[in-house]
């Protein structure tokens, strides 16, 4: 085994009250296996795989309620049925030493009126259209319905939906929530000046359009506590038509009015994931939100086992998210300690409805005889 002093990546972080035991995080990851949008026992395996003791996790994103459905069978908390099928799941990750935050996201106009309660227009900041855009599969092509833009007096409904999903993650057994503020959603089409035309006091100004997001987090925080809440953000990103015209300084404004908050962390996506799941060179870097943001500070996007450690080293980041290789390994951590080869992912089932294949069937290092 290799000196852990060479992996600064696997060294114990205190994550507010949560003691971890290595720094490597299960980014939250939409695999679509929750049919009629309720968490299935299946997912109990998925997850359980993917705790080590100690280990913190982000579940795939959670919608909030009947209208922040953008894709097939993604979960929801917002129902009675939803939470109950959330408990198990929840109780394998704490039974092997995990901590699990729940993802909720709202998906705004990333949807069309098929996923939408009565076939209604999907809602949003705007009523911009989102051109038709080719899955991450190659294959097909998802279509969007021409969005809503929300009255200014139906956005505090949206914010209390925000607020009772954190609730039922709380009763589902969750240790907290990650709030979904990346990648073009919801909250990212209030953020971003590309998408956002409003005139109202949630359009315009900087402030004006972070005034959504910052509504989320207070509520969420008045109603489980501020060490139980986490933020996903993208400035730099332009998925799903959703880029800004100055993204550092947008970063900085979010992670300045978040400090007022107190929350736990702040989960960014580095810039160089500008655009679709490839990683690319770019000149711009998190540092800067790093250095500004009194809390623990996560970074995503692209990372192997050499340039994780080397931001945990340089003070880069304190926790490191993992994605397309978590999925593809369950026992990252220990694969990444043992220096021990990695499966290579497979694309095309990432968002399957299959209950195994591509999801719970990807072999640990023991079963290859590695160890």
């Amino acid at each position: 085994m290799e000196n852990l002093t060479t992996q600064p990546f696997l060294t114990p972080y205190k994550l507010g009250k949560f003691n971890l035991s290595h720094r490597v995080v299960l980014a939250p990851l939409t695999r679509q296996r929750s049919y009629n949008n309720v968490p299935q026992p299946h997912a109990i395996l998925y997850y359980s795989q993917r705790t080590s003791r100690g280990g913190f996790m982000i579940t795939e994103a959670t919608g909030v309620s009947d209208t922040a459905q953008g894709y097939a069978d993604t979960p929801g908390i917002w129902t009675k049925e939803q939470v109950e099928a959330w408990k198990p799941i929840v109780d394998a990750v704490h039974a092997k030493g995990g901590i699990i935050f729940c993802q909720i996201w709202h998906v705004g106009r990333v949807s069309n009126k098929d996923f939408q309660p009565n076939g209604q227009a999907p809602i949003s900041s705007t009523d911009k259209p989102l051109k038709p855009q080719i899955r991450s599969s190659g294959v097909d092509v998802a279509e969007f319905s021409p969005p809503r833009r929300l009255r200014t007096d139906e956005i505090p409904q949206i914010v209390n939906d925000f607020r009772i999903a954190a609730r039922n993650a709380i009763e589902a057994g969750f240790d907290g929530v990650e709030i979904h503020g990346a990648h073009g959603y919801l909250i990212d089409q209030f953020l971003k000046d590309q998408v956002n035309d409003r005139t109202d006091q949630y359009g315009g100004s900087l402030e004006n359009r972070c005034r959504f997001a910052l509504e989320i987090v207070e509520a969420v925080v008045n109603e489980i506590g501020a060490g139980k809440v986490g933020i996903r953000l993208s400035p730099y990103a332009d998925f799903m038509e959703s880029g800004d015209s100055n993204p550092k300084a947008l970063g900085l404004y979010m992670v300045d009015a978040l400090n007022k908050y107190g929350i736990l962390y702040c989960h960014m996506v580095e810039p160089r994931m500008k655009m679709g799941g490839e990683v690319r060179e770019c000149p711009h870097s998190l540092l800067p939100m790093k250095k500004a943001f009194n809390g623990t500070f996560i970074a995503a996007g692209g990372y192997g086992r050499d340039d994780g450690n080397n931001a945990v080293a340089e003070n880069r980041t304190d926790l490191v998210a993992y994605g397309r290789l978590f999925l593809a390994n369950p026992d990252l951590p220990k694969r990444f300690e043992l220096g021990g080869p990695l499966n290579k992912y497979n694309r095309n089932t990432f968002y399957t409805s299959d209950p195994v294949i591509g999801y719970t069937d990807y072999p640990f290092l023991e079963a290859n005889g590695n160890v």
